[in-house]
């Protein structure tokens, strides 16, 4: 049995569930224990955290986003069904979802991994992915995750549809160039600052033989990399040629 909770942090617990449209009489004590559960993060050195619900949220999340495709975008190929769901389930997608939710406000945490600016979005990445099999699991039920995530997945859905690259520059770059018979693109990645939670902090600078290259900074490689991508999908004209480079 789940240790009680005190009456302070079943309150914090229900209001996040008001939050995502979840009413307090739907989620009986059990299920608010596995709430809590979601929303401690191993760090905090509690037996009970959230990753097996983790685990299960990971799943979960797959299956409703599957559903809600075949629902409302039943005309995609199963490809496009793919693509647009690795948008619908990504950490990025995830992380902005918690912000949005303040759930970063209700995190148990241990003291260093709290202080590390540079993993707060993975934390609610993690933390948005357990509240979600917590949710299942407390309800038996797709329905209340149906209830909470449709209106952003199709805000999400919509903004990819219409811009089939975003959040994926590097891959469609990578298709795009070798479709041209390009190669693949080079990215060269420098650190420009040593402050965690700066956002530029790297430089990336990617380029195709023969071809313009282009630039883009993060706060991560990974992010920089995207952003040069990104740019440089930029320089493509409606005849998908991109400008030579000077003195090419």
């Amino acid at each position: 049995m789940p240790p009680a909770l005190s009456p302070q942090r079943a309150e914090q617990l229900r209001q996040l569930l008001a939050r995502i449209d979840v009413q307090s009489n739907a989620i009986d004590a059990p299920g608010l224990a596995l709430v809590d559960e979601a929303l401690t993060h191993t760090s905090a050195g509690l037996q009970r955290n959230h990753e097996q619900l983790e685990f299960l949220g990971d799943a979960v999340l797959r299956l409703a986003a599957s559903e809600y495709i075949e629902i409302h975008h039943a005309g995609l190929a199963v490809g496009e069904r793919s693509a647009l769901r690795s948008h619908l389930v990504s950490d990025r997608w995830l992380a902005e979802v918690g912000e949005a939710i303040g759930i970063s406000d209700v995190l148990r945490i241990g003291s260093k991994a709290g202080g590390d600016a540079t993993a707060a979005a993975t934390l609610r990445a993690e933390a948005t992915e357990a509240l979600i099999g917590a949710l299942y699991k407390a309800c038996d039920s797709l329905e209340p995750i149906h209830r909470w995530l449709t209106p952003i997945w199709e805000r999400t859905s919509q903004a990819v549809l219409k811009d089939p690259h975003r959040g994926n520059s590097k891959s469609a770059l990578q298709e795009w160039s070798q479709a041209k018979g390009l190669g693949l693109p080079s990215y060269s990645t420098e650190e420009r600052s040593h402050r965690h939670a700066d956002p530029e902090r790297f430089r990336c600078r990617v380029s195709l033989e023969g071809w313009v290259s282009a630039e883009g900074s993060g706060g991560s490689r990974r992010e920089a990399e995207q952003q040069a991508a990104r740019a440089a999908l930029d320089q493509l004209n409606p005849t998908e040629q991109l400008r030579p480079a000077r003195g090419s």
